[in-house]
């Protein structure tokens, strides 16, 4: 019986299956000689193809110089446009653009780069671009009052500013305000230290004292300068009639008036200074405390050789933003005195803000906002720099 031909097809799958191994192994080998040719130390960056490249950065450049011909069309011809929308939507499709040139020039980590992105037009158009703009318009005198507009006038606002004696007289009350900082800081201390002892109603206690720092600085100013200070029937100036004041007005005298802001404040913020070293002594180590105790330390030795020092990080941070919100004083000098008497209790925010409301001197205004903005990080900076070393030197 002849089965040949039927057996003739599983014959040729047969030797169909054993010329397979090969040909995959030859693909693998062609694969891997593929792969080997690029550079052994060939980043995800540089195995993106150049066209690639050359579109991602000719899209970047085109959108950045579309913008800036943008804002530059605003700047010259403000008063045909009227408007900043264009500017707006120009900046809107840069960022679009941003994003898809990092996504073409750097491929993985360009997408990376995408959660960055909010981030960084947030950034540049509430913080980088007002700051610009503001430093523009110190340099143009701008009076809200005048029908003349916008002129840019240089430098005058900036020599106006060197010889204002309004300014520099704030100025010199800023210098003590902030030094003031150094009493409120014992203050404090001594009250964490208080709340930090085993003594009856502490969580009471705690409670009471952070009550003004809950208020706002506002409302201090009315119920305490405002109502408790006035001069003809406050309680305060009552008091101080019955023990001997003859006129007792708190804010008439210039360093009478500059003492009640700084009680006034001090009341407000040493809570805040307070609070901070009251969780940087409960965080300290009781085992320290009792071998300083077993070593025959007293309570002044244990606080200065032994508190004191493991406190100083914490102290020298409560201290540096108390400072920070002290350069920002202004809320309660503008509710009771406004400034006065003659300028007496003026801080830069506050005079700057009268500069704005009474005179309507936009130009001027914001050139004193511009030079007190670099003071305050010049100050901050250097400040910053001293406390670091005084932490290391000490530790």
């Amino acid at each position: 019986m002849n089965r040949g031909p039927a057996a003739a097809p599983g014959h040729a799958f047969q030797l169909r299956l054993r010329e397979e191994p090969p040909k995959r192994a030859e693909f693998v080998a062609d694969q891997t000689s593929t792969a080997n040719q690029w550079p052994a130390g060939a980043g995800a960056y540089d195995l993106i193809s150049p066209a690639r490249k050359r579109l991602g950065w000719t899209l970047m450049a085109a959108a950045t110089l579309g913008l800036l011909a943008t804002i530059v069309f605003e700047i010259l011809y403000r008063a045909e446009t009227e408007t900043w929308r264009p500017a707006v939507y120009a900046y809107v499709l840069w960022g679009v653009a941003l994003g898809i040139g990092q996504v073409l020039t750097r491929g993985e980590d360009g997408q990376r780069a995408l959660f960055l992105l909010p981030a960084l037009l947030f950034t540049i158009a509430m913080v980088i671009f007002p700051t610009l703009f503001g430093f523009y318009i110190a340099l143009t005198d701008w009076n809200l009052s005048s029908f003349s507009g916008r002129k840019f006038n240089g430098l005058d606002n900036f020599w106006q500013m060197l010889g204002d004696p309004y300014y520099r007289n704030a100025l010199f009350n800023m210098v003590l305000y902030v030094l003031a900082v150094a009493v409120e800081y014992v203050i404090a201390f001594g009250l964490a230290l208080l709340l930090n002892a085993q003594i009856r109603a502490r969580k009471f206690f705690r409670v009471v004292f952070l009550m003004p720092l809950m208020l706002s600085p506002v409302a201090v100013s009315w119920m305490i300068g405002k109502s408790l200070m006035e001069y003809r029937f406050g309680p305060a100036a009552t008091l101080a009639r019955h023990l001997g004041w003859d006129n007792p007005a708190f804010f008439s005298d210039p360093i009478t008036a500059r003492i009640s802001i700084m009680i006034l404040d001090a009341w407000t913020f040493i809570p805040f200074m307070m609070i901070m070293l009251l969780a940087g002594l409960q965080a300290m180590s009781r085992e320290v405390l009792e071998a300083a105790r077993v070593d025959g330390a007293n309570a002044w030795q244990t606080f200065w050789q032994v508190t004191f020092p493991l406190m100083l990080p914490v102290s020298v941070t409560a201290v540096i933003l108390r400072i920070i919100f002290k350069l920002k004083l202004a809320d309660i000098i503008i509710t009771v005195t406004s400034g006065g008497p003659g300028g007496a209790t003026d801080s830069v925010s506050s005079f700057i803000y009268r500069e704005y409301r009474d005179r309507s001197n936009v130009g001027y205004g914001t050139m004193l906002a511009m030079a007190y903005l670099v003071i305050i990080v010049v100050f901050v900076t250097w400040l910053l720099k001293i406390a670091n070393r005084f932490v290391r030197n000490v530790n």
